[in-house]
Parts: C-alpha cells; structure tokens; sequence
C-alpha cells in the first residue's frame, strides 16, 4: 500500500470501524485523533495506544520509540510496559517506532517525545510514562472483564496476558483486547504498580533482538535499498575548512555504472554545526557501489585551503599551554575560597604542592557500521531510512530543505551497528537529501571508512592543568582544574560565554569537598568539528581529576583508595547544577568504590611486578569506579583483573546494565591505548584503520567484572557511566606496576617511550 493511496489517519477510519481503536500514551500523545505508527496497524487494528497491539491469538506487540544501536533500548522499553501489562513475555513482540510527528496550529510537535538516544537519558525519561501507558492498557482489560461477568475491580487481577476473577474465571488479553479498546480511560489514570509486584522490571533479559542479529536476518540501514536507487559516495575537501577550486569529471563519466556528478558547495555558516554538509565535496552517482568508487577515484578536484590552513594538534597544544599559564584569561566557572592565597601561602614546600598538565587529543567514534543514509523524494512526499540517535533533529533537517509538512514527511531509523553520539548528528542526512533532489530518483548515500575518520565530528582536543596544595597529612586544602579545550558546541549557534557547557562541570567532585577550590575553562580555535563522543567532558576530565588524586596519594604515601574516601567524608548530598543533578551523593560514590575494592582485594599485595590502579566518576546522575590489575612483560601491557561497580539506580533490566558497564570499560581501555586523531597543515593525518589504531582483543582484558549495585532509586544513565573512570585507572594501574606515570593519552605510545 503506497503513501499516495492512503494515509494513516484514512486507514486507521476505514478499517477500525469494525474493532474500535483507542491511544494510551504520554501526554498529548493521547489525543483521540494520533496517527498510530504504521508498525502497530495489524491485522484486526485493535491497539490500545501508539505502543501496544494485542492480537486474538495472544501476540502482544509493543513499540519501542528511541533508536537502538546496540544499548539495549527495545528491550528495555518494552519491559517496561510488558511489566505493567502483565504481559507473557514469551508472546511479546517488539518493533522499532518511526519518528511521530504532527502539526497542531501551524507548529511541529512530537508525540512520543523523547525518540531520541542521547546523554543516557532512555530509560530516565520513559520510567514514569511508559509504565503509565502499560497501566492503563491493564486497567482498560480489567475493565471490560469486569463488565462482562459484573463483577467488582478488587476480585480481578491479571497474570500472564491473562485477566483472572477470584472465583477461578479467565480471559485472555486476545480475548478482551476488541472490548477494551471501546472504554473510555478513567480520570485520574490508573497508578503503576509498586516496586514489590514487579515481575519483570529488575529481572534480566536478553535482547529482543539477538536472535535476529545472530541469525544474520536484521538489516541495518547500510543494507536497506529501494528500486531505482542510485549509490551515491562523495570526494569530500581534505581540509578543514577548505572548498572547491576546480572539479573535472570527464574520467569518472567514462566509468560503467557512472550516472552523474553533484556539487556540495562549502557549509552555510549560517546553519549549525551537524545539520548540514561538515564540508564541501562532489558526489558520485552510480548504479552501484563499486561503480560509484571507483568514478570517485576517477575524479579530479582541486581544493583550496582557507582559514585553518596552518593549524595542527602541535600548535593547539602550544596554545593551550599559554592559555593555561594565565587562569585569570579563562572562563572562572567555580571559585571557592582563595586558591590563589592557599597556593602561595604553601609555596613550594616539599610534598605540600602539585603542579600537573594532562593532555589528550582528537577522538573519531569509528562506529561498526559507517554512516548512510537512504531518500526517495518526490514533490509531495520523502521517505528517509537513517541511522540517527536524534530523529527529531534529523526531521528539522529534512524539513528546512524540502518545506514538505510533517503529513509529507516519512523517517525511519532501523536498528545501526553503534551510535556513541556520531548519529547524533545529521551531516549524512542533509547529504542525502540533496543529492536525491538534485538526482530526481532515489539515493543511498555510502560513506567508507576512510570518509569516516577524516569528516566526523570529533571528541574534543584538551590540555588540562591540576593544581593542589596539601596540609600536612597529605589532604588537598586547595585545588583549581583548568581545561581549555576545543569546545564541542562550537559552530552551534551558543553564545561565546556558553561554551564551556559542553567542556566541564564546575559541581565535579572534588568542588565542594576541597576548601578553596576553582575551576577555569579556557577556548581553544579549531577548524576540526567537534561533538559528543561517549559520555560527552566526563571522559576527558575524568581522566585528569583521578589520575591527579592519585599523584597526590603517592606523593604523600597515602593509600589511593583510602585518600579518596577521605575526600569523600560522611553520606551526604552536595549540590550538582550539571546534568544528571542535582546533588551528589557521596555515600553512593564511597559506595561504588569499595565494591571494587572489596572485589579485587585491594588491601592484599602484589607481587611479580603486578600494579593495582582505582578510579572512580560521577556522570549522568550514576555513580561508578574501577580497579584494574596489570603487569608488563617483556614491555608488553598484560590485563589481569578488570572490575567495576556502578550505581544506576534501580536497573530495569541488569543484564543490559551489565552489558553496557563491560562495553563501556572496554571502549574506555582501548581509547585510553591507541586512541588519537592529529592535525597537521589543516587536515586531518589518520586515512584509515591503517593509522587510527584499534585495540585488538587480546589486549583488553579477558573479562569484566561488572557489578551492579541494588537500588530502589529511580533510573538513571547506564551507557555511558563506565567509560570515564576506566581511562584513569588504566593509568594509575600502570603506574603501580612500573612507577611510570603518564600525563598524556594515548597511553601506548608513552608506554614504550618511557619504559
């Protein structure tokens, strides 16, 4: 059925007439006339609300809103409602929600806000209003059994997809499904269930689909094609911010398969950053991938170099250097006390100071699954399969360049092989979009590999500079941070004095348990464009705080551990302005450390050259820490314990927590090793995987010991939280196993100059 012939709204009119159908859902989303998502129309039409479709056979089906690239988001977000609905998990079905989108007076709203997957905010956000939707989906059940054998609400409750009377009497959801769908919803809404009748929220889960995936039956968006489709792969500008001087495309022509070139002009710099092209490039259109290649190596372009042509990551290192030896040119975000006065007052006294730069360079998220993006327009109607983590900005993008209505606008975004917040921009979006109107048919956008490593948007460059003064038990009486970076907001249409949102957290432990205490952001100008790479400022600044904490343990022959839970004081709750607030508690944070303590034995010690390093990070509203166990031999790092606890509040489904705490270990160990992009004469040094190493399993550790710890609260982010402390403890690990401390990332390459 074409979009043409039918609409949604026309369809749901024609065919619900026999069955009745009624939206449960968050907020506006329970306006009577929502379109239900194509996904959930089945064949009886029977829906109660835009994320649930029950079936007379008893398949239940239930629409997972945000994007899913691996975190376990389908899964998570259907057991939510499953719980509620007392629902057989067995007959649950799951299936990806496209973008819904409406018009309501002439503006753009978003019905199943948030479909998004940013800032580990999924299962935060979805907690109260998806277990609203699956409660009210019960209730509606109860409700038409209690009609049909008149019996009062408090003899009825509902078990396995079933509706069960206390005198023995069942009927199953299929059974009542077409019933409940005619009630009207009671006022106020029914209230979910307590934490002591969960079923299925805190118990573990696979993914919903591992099957598919293993099976090698789910097709990613790089796999998705429609008739008549034109492959499209682009020659981008080299240079950071450089544009076409000349192009000559008579060779690529002559290249069977060759369809046509298109120009991409520079960026508007009147648009931000991600919603347009990052650089201007010609596009090669051809029937197939392979003829595509190889009219792009064909092609003769010629750029030219404009106002970053001299940059590199030397000269933004010695820039940054400068900046950081003048704290009053800075942004002052924080400032406790006299840091200036408890510095001098303790002058240079053995011991009683430490004075440390950290330096840490570009990052590329180097997903799986390299970006693409999939359109066929026509005046009145675009359909677009991308791989996005931010649909609704993806939707703007769409919008602004065709003018086309929400009604006239169809986005989907199947599950991609890993986001780490690369998809949530959407360069390839506005790529694709006008290359399929400058093509007239459809297009599949294809980026390689080495298109990905010299045009993403990368984890900012820093250079980061500790200062502390000690009393004399080694205790900080005084610390100020200064970080100047190139800020990940730039280019986004932030005012200049907002940047630093994006860079640091002025609230971060130890603001607050130190006395006098500062914290200064420096800006630092690239052409390089930056952005959110996994767990955004936390994975660069928590590798400086930790590691200088335990410098200043050492220094003054402290236990590390035991020096942080000293910082750490009494159970109590300190203000927190940054995401994930607001307030820290330290209980919960002294609580993450010593189960990795306790795990690894801490206390015990090590022998043959073994080194034990601990860290720990507040982000996201989560709390977690390492303690990671490595030796050398012969120069060679060996992992031989890697542990960390987190507290995510009460984790819905731990064994996607404990999925998401080894993967995020393992992404921060391997970063922390090999991990670097460079700047040289304007343009990015690293073409491929050649040059942009990767670790190799067998250099991570064999296993992580993930531990989750129990709790009542309410969730908070689990995707990110394990990747800033493992970088740290990394380092203080190797520092106790060869007394070589390392400043600066990637970690490898100082491991064999300094040892």
């Amino acid at each position: 059925m074409s979009h043409a012939d039918w609409t949604r709204r026309h369809f749901l009119k024609v065919l619900a007439s026999a069955s009745g159908a009624l939206v449960i859902g968050a907020s506006d989303a329970l306006a009577q006339d929502f379109d239900t998502p194509l996904p959930l129309l089945g064949n009886t039409v029977t829906e109660l609300g835009p994320y649930l479709r029950i079936e007379p056979d008893g398949d239940i089906f239930i629409g997972a809103r945000a994007p899913e690239f691996g975190q376990g988001s389908h899964t998570v977000l259907a057991r939510l409602i499953a719980d509620e609905l007392d629902a057989d998990w067995s007959r649950v079905r799951v299936l990806p929600l496209p973008l819904a989108v409406r018009e309501v007076d002439g503006e753009t709203r978003f019905p199943l806000a948030p479909q998004d997957a940013r800032g580990s905010t999924t299962v935060a956000n979805a907690w109260k209003d998806l277990r609203q939707a699956g409660a009210s989906a019960r209730w509606l059940l109860m409700e038409a059994a209690r009609r049909q054998w008149r019996l009062p609400m408090r003899d009825l409750h509902c078990a396995n997809s079933e509706v069960i009377a206390r005198d023995g009497r069942r009927a199953t959801y299929g059974a009542l499904v077409q019933a409940a769908a005619r009630l009207p919803l009671p006022t106020p809404a029914p209230t979910p269930k307590s934490a002591d009748v969960y079923q299925l929220i805190g118990q573990p889960a696979s993914d919903v689909d591992a099957r598919a995936l293993v099976q090698g039956q789910h097709r990613f968006p790089i796999d998705r094609w429609l008739g008549e489709t034109l492959v499209a792969v682009i020659a981008r500008c080299p240079y950071l911010d450089g544009e076409i001087e000349r192009v000559d495309d008579a060779a690529t022509l002559k290249v069977h398969g060759v369809v046509k070139t298109l120009r991409l002009d520079s960026p508007d710099a009147s648009q931000p950053l991600g919603t347009q092209t990052l650089s201007a490039g010609v596009a090669v259109l051809a029937t197939d991938t392979w003829a595509a290649l190889q009219g792009r190596k064909a092609l003769k372009v010629e750029w030219r170099q404009r106002r970053f042509a001299d940059q590199s990551s030397t000269g933004l290192e010695t820039q940054a250097l400068a900046l950081l030896d003048q704290p009053a040119s800075g942004h002052t975000l924080r400032s406790d006390g006299d840091v200036d006065g408890a510095l001098e007052r303790i002058g240079k006294r053995a011991r009683r100071q430490l004075d440390r730069h950290y330096s840490a360079p570009f990052l590329a998220h180097v997903t799986m699954e390299p970006l693409s993006c999939l359109v066929a327009i026509t005046d009145s109607h675009i359909r677009v399969e991308a791989p996005t983590q931010d649909p609704a900005a993806a939707y703007a993008v769409i919008q602004r360049l065709t003018g086309l209505k929400p009604a006239q606008i169809e986005l989907e975004f199947p599950r991609m092989g890993g986001g780490f917040g690369r998809r949530l921009e959407s360069d390839h979006v506005a790529e694709a979009v006008l290359l399929a109107q400058g093509a007239g048919r459809p297009v599949k956008l294809m980026w390689t590999r080495d298109d990905d490593l010299r045009h993403d948007v990368y984890r900012p460059f820093a250079v980061q500079r500790l200062q502390a003064a000690l009393d004399r038990h080694g205790k900080p009486l005084a610390w100020r941070h200064q970080l100047a970076s190139t800020p990940r907001n730039a280019g986004r249409g932030l005012p200049a004095g907002r940047l630093w949102q994006g860079e640091c957290f002025p609230d971060a432990l130890p603001a607050g348990l130190v006395p006098d205490y500062q914290m200064v952001w420096h800006a630092l100008d690239t052409g390089a464009p930056c952005g959110n790479w996994r767990a955004p400022a936390h994975n660069l600044t928590a590798f400086a705080t930790e590691c200088f904490l335990d410098e200043l343990a050492h220094l003054n022959k402290l236990d590390p551990l035991a020096l942080r839970l000293q910082l750490l004081g009494d159970a109590r709750a300190l203000p927190y302005r940054g995401f994930g607030g607001p307030v820290i508690d330290t209980g919960r944070m002294a609580a993450v450390l010593q189960a990795v303590a306790a795990r690894i034995d801490w206390p015990k010690p090590r022998r043959n050259g073994h080194g034990l390093g601990i860290a720990c990070h507040y982000s996201f509203g989560s709390y977690a820490a390492h303690a990671l166990e490595v030796s050398f031999e012969q120069g060679r790092l060996r992992f031989h314990r890697a542990v960390c606890a987190v507290d995510v509040g009460r984790a819905v489904n731990p064994r996607g927590v404990q999925a998401q705490v080894e993967s995020a270990t393992l992404d921060g160990i391997a970063a922390a090793l090999d991990g670097a992009i460079t700047l040289d004469q304007g343009r990015v040094v690293q073409q491929n995987l050649a040059d942009y190493r990767i670790a190799r399993s067998a250099e991570l550790p064999y296993t992580v010991e993930a531990i989750v710890l129990p709790s009542n609260a309410t969730p908070t982010g689990a995707g990110e939280v394990a990747l800033p402390s493992a970088a740290p403890a990394l380092a203080n690990a190797i520092f106790a196993a060869s007394t070589v401390r390392i400043h600066r990332l990637p970690l490898r390459p100082e491991i064999r100059r300094l040892l």
